[in-house]
């Protein structure tokens, strides 16, 4: 079975798990690469271009992002390999009905594609959600040029405002970039036990350091510059509420 195959199963598995939702909204939701070329200046004095990986989703209640927890280390459920390798299948699989999460899945496929891959500079993932009034959204997925960097969301992205209505718009602000503290940090784009370049998918340094914001010796682009995360509800959502 394929990757975005058994991703897409997962997620509709446990909708169904949950029942039906009453009154809830549908929202498409895009991560798109907004960079162009190769944004990456290396210190070899070449370039490299931004890329990032299918990107998990979780549909949930509570104040925390359930997907994992700052200032700890990695919990061993899966977030090692999203943040080393880009794939996101061992958290669709060991995270279910945990933190308050109602519906979880994974975007694996580029807009326009046939099959799961990366976005590269110009493409992105789209894909739909359902959810009711006092849930929120949280995502992760690996910056693909990196040993075990990720982006998510520090808080909850809030699906709804204090009145009850859909949100929308660029919620990009609420991304940052965070090192899983599994495989020590080599530069971006240039490491040779990074993504694009290893031998094996475990190749690399490991460390066991606490899960955190990047803090080390390597310059990387803001978020803003290279990524768009927007939520847009349907248009039947906007117009009755």
């Amino acid at each position: 079975m394929s990757l975005a195959r058994a991703l897409t199963l997962s997620a509709v598995a446990l909708a169904l798990a949950h029942g039906a939702q009453a009154q809830t909204t549908r929202f498409t939701i895009t991560v798109d690469n907004i960079s162009k070329g190769e944004v990456l200046k290396l210190s070899n004095g070449k370039t490299a271009p931004f890329v990032s990986a299918p990107v998990l989703w979780a549909v949930h209640t509570g104040s925390v992002n359930p997907i994992f927890t700052g200032g700890q280390p990695d919990a061993g459920k899966g977030l090692e390999t999203l943040a080393e390798t880009g794939n996101p299948e061992p958290l669709t699989k060991s995270l279910p009905g945990t933190g308050g999460i109602v519906t979880i899945g994974a975007a694996a496929v580029p807009v326009g594609a046939n099959n799961a891959g990366p976005i590269t500079p110009g493409k992105g993932y789209s894909f739909d959600i359902e959810a009711a009034p006092g849930r929120s959204l949280s995502v992760a997925w690996m910056f693909g040029q990196s040993n075990d960097l990720f982006y998510s969301n520090d808080r909850p992205i809030a699906l709804f405002d204090a009145a009850g209505k859909p949100v929308r718009g660029d919620m990009t602000a609420q991304l940052s970039l965070w090192d899983a503290g599994t495989e020590v940090n080599e530069e971006p784009g240039l490491g040779p036990n990074q993504g694009p370049r290893q031998k094996t998918p475990d190749a690399g340094v490991s460390e066991h350091q606490a899960v955190a914001h990047v803090r080390d010796k390597f310059t990387y682009p803001s978020a803003a510059s290279v990524l768009r995360l927007t939520i847009t509800p349907a248009a039947d959502a906007m117009s009755s509420k």
